[in-house]
């Protein structure tokens, strides 16, 4: 039996699990069709809206680096320095429901093969803002689009009732996720934010409503740093900043904790992941935590805007991966997926060390003095 690295997803077949996700990278047909032509299995659009946005001048994303010897995190270049993390305050796209429309659908005209979601976004609390939700799913479906995925966590909305102002409201999950179900013909799944105090209680909200899956994290609320220098923010128009979303590989870790708790509370719903993935490394980790795909963001904004040396790479090291694995049985994702979620456990269930050898919790290594 050959390897397989087609992955079915919500009833939806993709080419491989890997997705560019709803940020700048898609933000135009002419990127979202390079990102096919390099390979991506699924495509998720700039989230729409039925009203044009009018984003802050100047820049709208930037990528912070780390430097070896110094840890300083910092906007600007510097040789030596290592990606660190993507800031952006980008808002949804600017471009109207009218403008999406032709383009989804000749997109999907021309690589019916490849899975092209459409991201979503509308207000709440009310049956005309309800009404928006199911307008914008309506038109996407109806232009193509092979699924819905609806944007409850963009965290620099400032309006109450919209972004991660829902993700954070079980109510308002439940009822929106519902009120798209009721006119949807394709799957539909919800963005969660990761900025709740648990995330649990939101997604089981959503599969309420009839959600097909969640998807987290996206990007963490955050800020820029202050240049030592200058004393200002490193990003700023007239010298103010506001609350940003935080990816890339710093975010990792935080992710895959909140991916845990989801895939732990619903090992049989489907998940996507995304959040620090630029190589199999990383996707392994959602893979191993029940995640049916995993979307990227950063590293494919890094490389071309769209990605194309990343998802060569992807779909190379999964084939090797495969190819290694078939003496155990493993020839595609269904065959490993979820495999370490039971490993993730409470604190109290890690075994402890004898109390000879427990030295008041503390090891005996630099930073803590040797016990008299």
């Amino acid at each position: 039996m050959s390897v397989d690295i087609t992955s079915t997803f919500t009833g939806i077949k993709f080419p491989n699990p890997f997705l560019l996700s709803s940020a700048p990278p898609t933000e135009s047909e002419s990127n979202i069709v390079r990102a096919f032509e390099a390979g991506w299995g699924g495509v998720v659009t700039k989230t729409i809206g039925l009203h044009p946005v009018v984003n802050v001048y100047g820049a709208k994303a930037k990528f912070m680096r780390t430097s070896i010897d110094t840890a300083q995190v910092s906007m600007k270049k510097r040789p030596d320095a290592a990606l660190h993390s993507s800031w952006n305050w980008e808002l949804i796209s600017d471009k109207t429901l009218d403008w999406w429309q032709p383009r989804i659908r000749r997109i999907k005209d021309g690589f019916p093969d490849r899975v092209l979601i459409a991201s979503i976004m509308a207000g709440s609390g009310n049956d005309k803002e309800l009404g928006h939700w199911q307008t914008l799913a309506k038109a996407c479906q109806e232009a193509g689009a092979d699924g819905l995925e609806l944007n409850f966590s963009c965290p620099h909305m400032d309006r109450k009732d919209m972004g991660s102002n829902i993700g954070k409201d079980q109510g308002l999950c439940s009822v929106v996720t519902e009120a798209v179900k009721e006119v949807s013909t394709i799957p539909v799944w919800c963005k969660l934010t990761p900025a709740t105090a648990d995330i649990v209680v939101e997604a089981a909200a959503c599969f309420r409503g009839g959600a097909d899956a969640i998807v987290s994290s996206n990007t963490f609320p955050s800020l820029p740093v202050i240049d030592p220098e200058t004393l200002e923010f490193e990003i700023n128009v007239d010298g103010r900043v506001s609350s940003g979303g935080l990816g890339g590989p710093a975010i990792l870790p935080m992710a895959l904790a909140k991916m845990a708790q989801l895939t732990k509370a619903f090992p049989d719903k489907s998940f996507s992941g995304i959040g620090g993935i630029s190589d199999l490394s990383q996707a392994l980790s959602y893979f191993l935590l029940g995640c049916g795909t995993v979307q990227v963001c950063t590293a494919a904004m890094l490389d071309h805007a769209i990605g194309p040396n990343v998802i060569k790479k992807l779909n190379q090291q999964y084939r090797d991966f495969l190819e290694k694995q078939e003496a155990q049985g493993w020839h595609q994702l269904e065959d490993f997926r979820g495999l370490r979620r039971d490993r993730v456990v409470l604190q109290s269930e890690i075994r402890r060390p004898e109390a000879a050898e427990y030295n008041a919790g503390y090891e005996g290594v630099e930073g803590y003095a040797a016990p008299v």
